[in-house]
Parts: structure tokens; C-alpha cells; sequence
């Protein structure tokens, strides 16, 4: 299974507001020139996490983005629904591979699985990767 690009940018761009302090915004240009790539490119994710309540736009020269919620609250799976919308991975194509019941069997034991990973992502929060993240650098910089 494989999540988008912009998924990926969007985990990356919610960990770096998480780190911003409280009351201040990050330019989308700015964000787009720490991850290397369009500011229009990463304006359609930012979009998307504002639609979804994680983040918030502020107009204006000193305009940008900024974490809504409490940062201890946002979950990775919060981010990858924001993008990718809450839709299962799979669904059974094949009506030769349905039981008595009409279940298939292939999709019980695939919606399982998934059920397990978005469990697990949901109780994986981006601030704790964030202080890492930061953590890190600091160190480095020693």
C-alpha cells in the first residue's frame, strides 16, 4: 500500500507547524521552501488541512498557517485522512470469491488489517515525531 506525495507533505508540513510557537503563522512559501517544492503545489494540501480543522489560514503580508487544534491531539491518521479521505484500501472484485453469506472472505481478513494500521496511526501523534525531529537537529548542531 502506498499513501500519495502529498500525504507525505502533509505529515512533513504538520510536524514543522507542531514545532512553530503558539501565535505565530507559517508562509506557505516559506513551507514550500523547506520541503522543496511549488508554493501552488502545497497550497491544494494546505488547503486540505484547513477544510479538515487541523490548520488555519491567516491573511495578509504577515498572513500564513497555523496549528488549530491542540498539538498533543493530532494524530498521523487525522493528517492522512485530511489528504486522502477515509475510503478502505481494498473492496472484492470477484463474486466467485464470496461465501454462502455473500462475504468475501479476502476483504474480512484485508479490512482487518487495515482496521489494525489505522488503529495504530491513530494513536501515533505528529508532535511526538516533531519533538523528535527537533531533538535531533539540535543535537547535530552541537
Amino acid at each position: 500500500m502506498k499513501y500519495s506525495r502529498a500525504t507525505n507533505y502533509a505529515l512533513h508540513t504538520m510536524a514543522y507547524l507542531t514545532l512553530t510557537p503558539k501565535g505565530k503563522s507559517v508562509g506557505v512559501d516559506q513551507l514550500a521552501t523547506i520541503q522543496n517544492l511549488s508554493s501552488t503545489y502545497l497550497s491544494k494540501i494546505l488547503t486540505k488541512l484547513v477544510k479538515a480543522g487541523l490548520i488555519e489560514s491567516t491573511p495578509g503580508v504577515k498572513g500564513g498557517y497555523s496549528i488549530v487544534k491542540h498539538s498533543h491531539e493530532i494524530s498521523f491518521l487525522d493528517v492522512i485522512h485530511a489528504i486522502e479521505g477515509e475510503t478502505t484500501l481494498f473492496s472484492c472484485s470477484l463474486e466467485h470469491e464470496e461465501n454462502k453469506n455473500g462475504e468475501c472472505l479476502i476483504e474480512n481478513v484485508m479490512i482487518e488489517a487495515e482496521r489494525k494500521m489505522k488503529d495504530d496511526l491513530d494513536k501515533q501523534y505528529i508532535i511526538d515525531i516533531a519533538e523528535q525531529i527537533d531533538l535531533e537537529k539540535n543535537m547535530n548542531k552541537r
